[in-house]
């Protein structure tokens, strides 16, 4: 039999429904892999919670009750609240922080059948782009310890590539699944807005924010979005409210006539020539599988970045002044008044990043800079989508680059937050639009390097974008390298 951890979220759900193994036999094997906690993926881990699980899974297939993917570890991205490890959204703020529920996605996958690993690092609040800006330490790459995973979910990305844990939950604001994914050479895909519940999901920018898988291939991320998505209109006001889909159904189409749309902004003088080569290669595979490559043009594409860096700041001003001290969470020591505890604990507990963005957003949203900024910001926004539509009625998929270069080396953008905003220019245009989009190994780049190829689809096309994903791996092998070593 291969490795355990070297099997993906299919094969281990069908080794375990076989009974070939047993969750806890599983369980433990991952457990194992976790210990000196590698990669600093995990920031929190209670092998006694995670046995419980796989016992109990063990108790539902022999049963003849088990979910569709019981048995099968997950790690959970540190911003999903979860009553059995603690939250902390990468901040101290939320140190030690236990929820007295689950959010939905967690819960869901719970009733899928999956046994949690644990959570795994991010950058604080979700907020940054190497995941360097966790209150617990930088997350490392597996395939070179020197440079950053990406971010925020570089935690999730690291977990998987290390095969630390066969798949893991992620959140995607600005391109926080994609460009991890790209980095760590793993699969990952963020939804349509409002396909996979907010609720428990510790908000960094409300109109933004989404949850999504990653594993290591398409057919994984298919199994796990099915599980994931649903209606929870009673608890998010931001749930679209249709039916739960089965994404793994459309695996076997065909690519024959399939036209990927090319945007010429994708793919300008700022795209690394590695990066560029490892992307044009993977799309004379698409090429040779049937599909058309037609040119489209995204013309607000360099747009994305201010308009995402007023709209995600503003958003953050808000939903984190409930970080107070008061309720949960860090509270200062010594203050004087209510005034003072509210300044003690923020000036504490918060980090630099998410100081400058709710500085930003504070700013912005402020008599005499709301018109000027927030109020122009979101009528780009809806151009930004309509251009989206326009691309729409040419071609049927978007391809093109997740990030313009590979992951760089830790601290290098330290002094110079733009450089890593900058960085995000190809995941923002999706996000503002409430587009699905997923990034999908395609090879290597300088100091080999993962490199991602992004693709990008219409509102609830899904399934269209995991076949791609799919056909495409069918014919390659990227998806399946791993680190040296591991």
């Amino acid at each position: 039999m291969t490795t355990l951890h070297d099997m993906s979220v299919a094969e281990l759900a069908q080794t375990l429904k076989t009974k070939q193994v047993s969750a806890v036999e599983v369980a433990t094997a991952f457990l194992a892999r976790t210990g000196g906690n590698p990669h600093n993926a995990f920031l929190d881990i209670d092998s006694e919670i995670t046995l419980a699980q796989a016992q109990a899974s063990d108790a539902r297939i022999a049963a003849g009750t088990a979910g569709a993917l019981e048995g099968v570890p997950i790690a959970h991205k540190d911003v999903f609240v979860t009553r059995d490890f603690a939250t902390t959204a990468g901040s101290k703020i939320l140190s030690g922080y236990r929820s007295p529920f689950d959010a939905t996605v967690v819960q869901k996958l719970n009733a899928a059948g999956m046994v949690s690993l644990g959570k795994v690092n991010c950058d604080e609040f979700a907020m940054g782009s190497a995941n360097e800006n966790s209150a617990y330490g930088a997350v490392t790459n597996p395939w070179d310890t020197s440079r950053i995973p990406g971010g925020s979910s570089g935690g999730s990305a690291a977990a998987v590539a290390a095969r630390l844990a066969p798949a893991a939950t992620g959140t995607d604001t600005g391109g926080s699944i994609r460009q991890p994914a790209s980095f760590c050479g793993i699969t990952g895909i963020k939804p349509t807005y409002g396909r996979a519940s907010r609720y428990g999901m510790i908000a960094y920018a409300s109109s933004l924010d989404q949850a999504g898988p990653m594993a290591r291939s398409a057919e994984d991320c298919a199994l796990l979005l099915s599980a994931m998505c649903g209606a929870d209109l009673d608890r998010d006001s931001t749930s679209l409210d249709v039916p739960t889909e089965n994404f793994s159904a459309k695996l076997g189409d065909s690519l024959q006539g399939l036209r990927i749309g090319i945007p010429k902004e994708f793919f300008g003088d700022g795209l690394a020539t590695d990066v560029r080569t490892a992307i044009d290669a993977a799309l004379k595979t698409l090429e040779a599988q049937g599909a058309k490559l037609v040119p489209i043009t995204l013309p607000r594409t360099e747009l994305a970045i201010p308009v995402y860096y007023i709209i995600a700041p503003a958003e953050a001003s808000s939903n984190l002044s409930r970080f107070d001290g008061v309720k949960f969470g860090h509270r200062a020591k010594d203050y004087t008044d209510l005034v003072s505890m509210y300044k003690k604990t923020r000036a504490e507990g918060f980090g630099e990043e998410v100081k400058r963005r709710i500085m930003t957003g504070a700013y912005v949203l402020s008599h005499g800079y709301y018109d000027a900024y927030y109020l122009q910001a979101q009528k780009i926004r809806r151009m930004i989508a309509d251009d989206f539509q326009r691309a729409f009625g040419e071609c049927d998929v978007i391809a093109g680059p997740v990030a313009p270069t590979v992951a760089w080396k830790l601290g290098n953008n330290a002094s110079d937050p733009l450089a890593d905003y900058l960085a995000d220019i190809f995941t923002l245009p999706a996000s503002l639009a409430g587009l699905p989009g997923m990034s999908v190994p395609v090879g290597f780049g300088e100091g080999h390097m993962p490199v991602g190829l992004q693709l990008i689809s219409n509102y609830l096309q899904e399934a269209r974008l995991l076949n791609v994903a799919h056909q495409y791996q069918l014919a390659t092998d990227h998806h399946l390298q791993k680190p040296e070593g591991i």
